[in-house]
């Protein structure tokens, strides 16, 4: 049996060593030479690089619908805080620097969180998604990402209109698990982020265009078994194309997943793993 961590023996040691995240982050971002970016510029850059929509409320499992709604609140709660957003070169994007604490006392309401690999409930669920689409629309620009934590491992849901590859994700929890982009170019990038009741919607804007696009792709994506348990496997890989010449410069790996199923697999294609 695994050994329990502090935070595992009850609720009062989470709450403890989440205090204690939060206090260290803090201190380290006060001695870190990082310069974050915290304009917010009145209108749009000229230039679109990427836009991306993500449905607020999804099926997930047998998920409390309720908490999908609550989530929408969170949603629309948070995103006026990044709308607008500029990340100016050499400087570093946090999320939760920009969004501040999800607390009932702003408003925010129960929904979704992810706990010790099982659904929980938690004031202002929900952030994961908005650093999700935050994240995917970053991979489409020469932003680099220098903070990114997900549920490694598992795969929790079964799709339901997936849009973006599985595995490319992120996990947020305020706010010593950030999510955090810096901008090692010489253009400066605007975030802008809205929600309309049915999606949060976003886009990546510059001052000027990047020479380069980007195309993510899935391989060798399969559903495993192995011994009693089946995993979702595969890889996601990022191709950087020349914007004149429409030519492949470079392709990188970008994350291998091999993640245990939590739901029922009866209905999936099931390969057995080769010995």
């Amino acid at each position: 049996m695994a050994r329990k961590l502090f935070c595992e023996w009850s609720p009062f040691c989470y709450r403890l060593s989440v205090a204690k995240g939060v206090a260290w982050r803090r201190l380290q971002d006060v001695f870190s030479c990082l310069r974050f970016a915290r304009q917010r510029g009145g209108d749009p850059l000229p230039h679109k690089v990427y836009a991306h929509n993500s449905l607020i409320r999804r099926r997930l499992g047998d998920v409390d619908m309720r908490l999908q709604e609550n989530k929408a609140v969170n949603l629309a709660l948070a995103a006026p805080r990044v709308n607008g957003a500029l990340i100016r070169p050499g400087e570093t994007f946090s999320f939760w620097r920009l969004v501040g604490n999800t607390t009932a006392r702003r408003g925010y309401k129960e929904g979704l969180t992810i706990l010790s690999g099982k659904t929980s409930r938690g004031i202002g669920g929900g952030m994961c998604q908005f650093t999700n689409l935050l994240h995917w629309m970053v991979l489409h620009t020469p932003l680099t990402v220098t903070e990114r934590h997900h549920h490694n491992g598992l795969d929790m849901f079964p799709d339901f209109g997936r849009q973006v590859p599985f595995g490319s994700g992120t996990a947020v929890a305020y706010n010593y698990i950030d999510y955090r982009v810096k901008n090692d170019t010489d253009i400066t990038f605007q975030i802008l982020v809205h929600t309309d009741g049915e999606y949060l919607r976003g886009e990546i804007r510059a001052d000027r265009l990047p020479p380069y696009t980007y195309h993510i792709r899935t391989e060798n994506e399969c559903f495993v078994r192995e011994g009693a348990d089946v995993y979702r496997v595969g890889d996601i890989l990022r191709s950087t194309i020349d914007r004149r010449s429409g030519q492949e410069i470079r392709c990188e790996h970008l994350q291998h997943n091999h993640a245990r199923v939590l739901y029922d697999t009866a209905h999936l294609t099931v390969v057995e793993k080769s010995e």
